[in-house]
This record gives C-alpha cells, sequence and structure tokens, in this order.
C-alpha cells in the first residue's frame, strides 16, 4: 500500500520528533510504499504495520493477514 509522505512526516510531528519528521520531508518519495520501503521507515522509527493501523480507518487491522500477521 501507498502512503503520502506527508502522513508519515505527521505521524512523526505528532510524536514530537521534529528533526526526523524534517528529515524524512527531504528524504522520502511523495508515496512511500509500506513493504517496499520499510526499510526507510524504520530509519525514522516507524513499523509499516503500525503506520498502517494509523491511517483513517484502521487499515492496519482490516490488511493483517495480508502484512503476514496470523
Amino acid at each position: 500500500m501507498k502512503i503520502d509522505k506527508d502522513t508519515i512526516v505527521k505521524l512523526l510531528k505528532d510524536r514530537g520528533e521534529d528533526d526526523k519528521a524534517k528529515q524524512a520531508s527531504e528524504e522520502l518519495p511523495a508515496e512511500v510504499d509500506h513493504e517496499k520501503d520499510a526499510n526507510v521507515l524504520s530509519k525514522f522509527g516507524i513499523d509499516p504495520k503500525d503506520l498502517l493501523s494509523k491511517l483513517p480507518g484502521g487499515l492496519g487491522d482490516k490488511l493483517g493477514g495480508f502484512l503476514g500477521d496470523k
């Protein structure tokens, strides 16, 4: 699933991690693929599964099976 970079930057700002938010804003592509870019997300302390669960509608819960959760 692709996630808008601004969503990730906002999450970091909401956590009070302004330095990481600024760095993410500069380094991340406009759309981040939660699987393909998992290493980049982890650099900012973001677990892709946690990120999906924070999206509107709790998509992480709905997609759990697709993410390898059992």
